[in-house]
């Protein structure tokens, strides 16, 4: 009775007009944040998600495998070094993470990360869909873990980056109290002045030049700089992989549906559908069978006839 009560409040409201007392729906405006609404009085955990123009009601998984292309083979023979195995072991699901459809990437970039380095699973680098990439999670990552973030940084359209240094006034933090500014550094303005630019009122913070001329976050736009390189570009496209992952994981095990309620027996489907394609994925290069048939279209195979 409580969860229906909360689904009726949170979408119709009671008022009282001349002609008495009337029910309306409540407008999206004054609809509870998609985090506290509720999206279905049978999972309570359940919400709505909404990503690339698709509408979902559930849950979202974050998937990471292993991504090495070495090949385990014996120097000497030239040979798998497991009995049957066909060329290098396959890619392994490494960490499964579930929330709800409200939680952005961005907020599961170093969950994940801890979640990997619990298990002594972190990787030197980790190639990621750039909605779960950050100035701050860049450095950050960097910094406590030891990961290199590999994944495409989206463009900043300010002055200071169209200009090629400095950040714009979203990398900072204000303390209003104090009347100071926070670098992404770490380092705190010493000038705070109230000031009026051409009509309107602002504010002008300074910092001192010796803080800000060693700084090393300037390293940062590097980053940037580096998606434009063609050794890059296909460094990252190591990633293509998980690509491969998701659609085998919809097709084989119904992931993108979800068998029961609520958001701990939806991460166990997902931990034991993870489980279930890792052993595919090695019983196929144990056998030597591969899993999918290489495509070859019409022009190879009448090429391949001419030849015999």
């Amino acid at each position: 009775m409580q969860v229906l009560r909360a689904m009726w409040v949170q979408n119709y409201h009671r008022t009282v007009t001349e002609t008495g007392a009337e029910v309306k729906r409540r407008e999206s405006k004054d609809l509870p944040p998609g985090r506290l609404r509720l999206a279905s009085p049978y999972d309570t955990d359940a919400r709505y998600g909404l990503k690339q123009g698709s509408w979902w009601t559930g849950y979202k998984i974050h998937i990471s495998e292993s991504c090495d292309e070495t090949d385990v083979q014996d120097a000497a023979t030239d040979q798998a070094m497991v009995p049957g195995a066909d060329g290098p072991p396959p890619r392994l699901i490494t960490s499964i993470a579930t929330t709800d459809a409200t939680v952005t990437d961005a907020e599961m970039t170093e969950p994940v990360h801890r979640m990997l380095a619990a298990r002594d699973l972190l990787p030197a680098e980790h190639f990621l869909d750039s909605g779960y990439a950050s100035a701050e999670l860049i450095v950050g990552m960097k910094k406590n873990f030891g990961v290199t973030l590999v994944t495409p940084v989206l463009m900043n359209s300010s002055p200071q980056a169209r200009a090629g240094a400095g950040f714009d006034r979203n990398a900072f933090t204000i303390d209003w109290d104090k009347r100071q500014a926070t670098c992404p550094r770490g380092d705190t303005s010493n000038w705070w002045s109230p000031v009026t630019l051409r009509g309107t009122k602002a504010i002008v913070i300074k910092f001192d030049k010796e803080t800000c001329r060693p700084c090393p976050v300037r390293d940062l736009d590097h980053a940037r700089l580096q998606q434009g390189d063609e050794q890059w570009r296909a460094k990252y496209g190591t990633r293509a992989g998980i690509e491969g992952t998701i659609h085998q994981a919809v097709a084989v095990t119904g992931m993108r549906r979800a068998r029961y309620l609520g958001l701990h027996k939806t991460h166990l489907e997902h931990v034991l559908s993870a489980v279930a394609l890792n052993l595919i994925r090695l019983d196929a290069w144990w056998n030597g069978h591969p899993l999918d048939r290489t495509r070859v279209s019409h022009l190879a195979r009448l090429d391949l006839s001419l030849t015999a």
